[in-house]
């Protein structure tokens, strides 16, 4: 399976999650997009589902020499969650990557101001939390993300991606009650080869969408 691009597969999955929702297992749904890419699928599962569509900003720690390669992630102000087995596999240590930390939360901090222009970010206490991202490869940054929502009291957290590696899948299975993920490649390599055109997005199509999406 390939998806054309994030808006097609924002609306594959938000088909399963209007499924899900007309059986009333998504009551009070808000839908928290992980910027940029998975801001252009949550787009069309926000407007699928009727409910509020926002962000939730976290920053993927990359390895020095590769940067796309994940090895921890910072959400808000949250300690960096690291992926322990990839750093020992690495050679890497928390302390080597402080610099790394401490850039990506700068453009953490920047981004939120950029998006949010103002607004409070959503209180979902007692909400379902529908977290999306355009695809899952280690799941560190996704770990983050609910992480950082759990603290915040919902009543529920689905997990709803188009593409994931199965060892994303199992790892985020206990962190959220359900995850929602149309195609699980055994070989899954990267994000981006699951789609036929995944161009980089910029903040001015995040803010697009957002000024485009329900607000609930």
């Amino acid at each position: 399976m390939q998806f054309r691009d994030r808006k097609q597969a924002g609306r594959k999955l938000a088909e399963q999650l209007r499924i899900r929702q007309e059986k009333g297992a998504l009551p009070d749904p808000v839908v928290l997009a992980l910027p940029r890419g998975g801001v252009a699928v949550a787009h069309e599962v926000a407007r699928a589902l009727g409910a509020r569509l926002d962000v939730l900003v976290v920053r993927k720690i990359g390895a020095p020499f590769q940067e796309e390669l994940g090895v921890g992630a910072i959400a808000g102000d949250d300690e960096p969650l690291f992926d322990e087995a990839a750093l020992d596999r690495l050679g890497l240590s928390r302390a080597g990557l402080a610099g790394t930390v401490e850039r990506e939360r700068a453009e953490l901090r920047r981004r939120e101001q950029l998006y949010r222009e103002g607004r409070p970010a959503p209180d979902v206490r007692g909400r379902t939390v529908i977290v999306v991202d355009d695809g899952l490869a280690t799941g560190v940054t996704a770990r983050a993300a609910v992480r950082a929502v759990r603290r915040q009291a919902p009543e529920r957290i689905v997990l709803a991606v188009p593409v994931c590696s199965p060892e994303a899948s199992d790892l985020l299975r206990a962190e959220v009650d359900e995850v929602v993920c149309l195609y699980r490649p055994a070989a899954f390599m990267a994000v981006g080869l699951w789609y036929e055109h995944f161009d980089q997005l910029s903040d001015r199509d995040v803010l697009a969408a957002l000024h485009t999406g329900a607000d609930r």
